[in-house]
């Protein structure tokens, strides 16, 4: 008689598994890396990870209806004759016209100004319908220099010299041929329909004394009016952020990994740069060091969702933080009315991050003057102011509970870890302990 094993489940494996087969046998086809946005999309610590300690005994909490808790915030105070004033502590990230179509720039403007806070050019320049929709429009200085001129940097609020993105740290951008629309062209002072890839760093300055020089000439171009930020990705944030102190920065904005408006090499988004969880309190500590936390003030993005996420980065130490990607899905992109449209370009609503090739349904991240028109400005922006006032009030929520009249009283001891991870990364106990990971060696 002979013996056979029982046949067994087939097993995949977790190195290989489905995703990473796919990509070995599109780039031996193509001979091409991938390009793409949407930000990391492997598993990482994130504020998810994070929970407050709300009042009790030990702490009073606040009564909601009586009670005020406040959330406004001023950036630039440092050096700047007229320092950013902003009602709540949530601020539109740096998205280019190019990259976006011009009602989707005209809709965060809207949404920006309704809420009382500010919203940012991108690369590529300023458009007049963002300028004139925008009370308080931050104009980004970067590499490339597209669309730069002094008019522009006077008629600013504030001006952002970006030195990296989350999404790619030590990398430039690309807008591809097919969003080079005779506009973007024009703006930009390139081909049309030729694709376009920025430098990966400013062409006449290499490190942090020459920073120091240019946020100079900023300045007096400016009349010492506007603030000046700097904004760098995460990947040595200590440092980065104390040389940006140094060089005479009046707001450092640190992005995270998890940003994922910009459109860049797979391969950097998923293995270059940290979490955003974990460059917070390395930010919050050169700011300390050097006498000047909540003097020079701290924003951060990259993967920030909800008015948890906000008083958990207020918790730790920041001043505000930006959104983008939940900016874009607020004013309607990746929205399941168009799925049918999605999966004919091989996606599907909730996955989509082919913004850079310029088919988006939704009309956000087009150039096509078709698309563009699916998207009402005016509409798009409400649902933005709508999306930033639950995210504002979800924050005074949590504040209250914890007992502060202000989201910017929020503070460390408010929170706890539910991973070891996260609690090394936020420095805050794991739940339920009173252990910090790395703290005293242990």
């Amino acid at each position: 008689m002979s013996y056979r094993n029982p046949p067994t489940t087939p097993r995949k494996s977790a190195t290989f598994d489905d995703y990473t087969l796919s990509e070995i046998r599109r780039a031996a086809a193509t001979g091409i890396y991938d390009i793409r946005g949407g930000g990391a999309k492997r598993p990482l610590p994130h504020f998810d990870d994070l929970l407050f300690l709300g009042a009790s005994m030990s702490r009073y909490p606040l009564e909601g209806y009586r009670e005020k808790c406040a959330t406004n915030v001023v950036l630039g105070t440092r050096h700047a004759k007229t320092p950013i004033e902003l009602k709540i502590p949530i601020t539109i990230a740096g998205m280019s016209f190019g990259s976006l179509s011009a009602n989707a720039k005209e809709a965060l403007g809207r949404g920006a100004t309704l809420s009382g806070t500010s919203t940012t050019t991108g690369d590529g320049g300023m458009t007049n319908e963002e300028r004139h929709h925008s009370q308080l429009l931050v104009y980004q200085y970067l590499p490339s220099r597209y669309g730069m001129n002094p008019d522009d940097l006077r008629r600013a609020d504030a001006i952002e010299v970006v030195v990296g993105q989350g999404a790619k740290p030590g990398g430039g951008g690309m807008l591809l041929g097919q969003k080079i629309s005779d506009r973007v062209a024009e703006m930009r002072t390139l081909p049309k329909g030729i694709d376009q890839r920025s430098a990966c760093r400013h062409p006449d300055w290499t490190g942090p004394d020459d920073l120091e020089i240019k946020i100079l000439e900023l300045r007096e171009i400016t009349d010492w009016d506007k603030p000046i930020y700097v904004k760098i990705g995460s990947s040595r944030p200590y440092y980065d952020v104390a040389l940006a102190v140094k060089a005479g920065a009046d707001v450092v904005v640190v992005d995270g990994m998890q940003g994922g408006t910009a459109a860049t090499q797979e391969v950097f988004i998923e293995h270059v740069g940290i979490p955003t969880l974990g460059c917070i309190r390395p930010a919050v500590k050169a700011l300390q060091d050097l006498g000047m936390h909540r003097k020079v003030q701290l924003i951060v993005s990259g993967g920030i969702r909800s008015g948890a996420d906000v008083a958990k980065a207020l918790a730790l130490g920041v001043d505000a933080v930006s959104i983008g990607s939940a900016a874009l899905v607020a004013i309607g992109d990746n929205d399941p009315q168009y799925e049918s449209e999605y999966q004919q370009l091989g996606s599907t609503a909730g996955a989509y991050d082919d913004w850079h090739e310029g088919r988006d349904p939704a009309g956000i991240t087009t150039q096509d003057p078709e698309l563009a028109k699916r998207l009402d400005p005016a509409r798009a922006g409400r649902r933005l102011a709508n999306y930033l006032k639950v995210m504002t009030l979800e924050a005074q929520t949590i504040a209250r509970a914890c007992g502060h009249n202000h989201v910017h009283n929020l503070e460390p001891e408010d929170l706890c870890a539910l991973t070891i991870e996260a609690a090394a990364m936020a420095q805050v106990p794991l739940a339920g302990t009173a252990w910090i990971p790395g703290k005293d060696g242990l």
